[in-house]
Parts: structure tokens; sequence; C-alpha cells
């Protein structure tokens, strides 16, 4: 059997020891995105920090050919459940206007430094790429 996976790789300068996404047969899997900028930097406020990972979500995607807009299903690790309607709320505000996908959002503990959310997802290929 052939192996058909395409592997996409992490920016240069951000090499990993595992593949930023996979797709295969259309389908899109996007590794867990995490709250650090560009820069390094990790946001203090929850909010700030679900807008971040979704932006890394978002560029994971369109690298391997997606988007927002074709996720299928999001799984969301929270350190404290307690943020829920606080991350909940940015939430749907970096997703407005695109038709929302199944959520699993669950409370984790550990994260390194300051971070505290997490979010992966599976998406769609867009055919118009």
């Amino acid at each position: 059997m052939t192996d058909q996976r395409e592997l996409v790789s992490h920016p240069a300068g951000t090499e990993r020891p595992y593949a930023r996404a996979a797709v295969f047969a259309g389908t899109i899997w996007a590794c867990g995105q995490i709250p650090t900028t560009a820069d390094g930097r990790t946001p203090a406020a929850i909010g700030d920090q679900v807008r971040v990972a979704l932006d890394n979500l978002e560029s994971t995607l369109q690298a391997a050919g997606g988007g927002l807009h074709t996720l299928l299903k999001a799984t969301v690790y929270l350190a404290d459940l307690s943020e829920f309607d606080e991350y909940n709320t940015a939430y749907l505000a970096r997703l407005d206007g695109i038709p929302l996908p199944p959520r699993t959002t669950v409370e984790v503990a550990r994260f390194r430094g300051d971070k505290r959310i997490e979010i992966d997802g599976i998406a769609a290929v867009d055919p118009a790429n």
C-alpha cells in the first residue's frame, strides 16, 4: 500500500519532532495549537489566548489547503473550566460568520508556562484550492 498522506511541515525556524498537520483523502488533521505568537509571547488573558490559538490553527489549516471555514471538528483543552464563559465568548467572536463545527472542550492540567489553552482540529481540504 502506498502512503498517500501528506505531512505539513512547521514554518522555517520552528521545527518540531512532529508534523504540523497531516492530509489524507481530503481531510486535514492539525496538531494542537497553543496561544504563542510568532515572537514567542503568550498573552495573559484567556480571551486573547483563544484568539492566538485560533489564529495559529487557521495558519496551519491554510498551509494544508483548508481554513477555519472548512473545520469539521474542534477539540479544546482548557486549564480551568471556570474560564469557559470567557473562552466561549472569544471562540464565538473569532469564528463569527463561520458555520460552527462540533466541538469538545475538556479541562486538563499542567500546561507549560503561561499557556491555558490548546486547540486542535480536523478540517476538509477546501475544494477551491
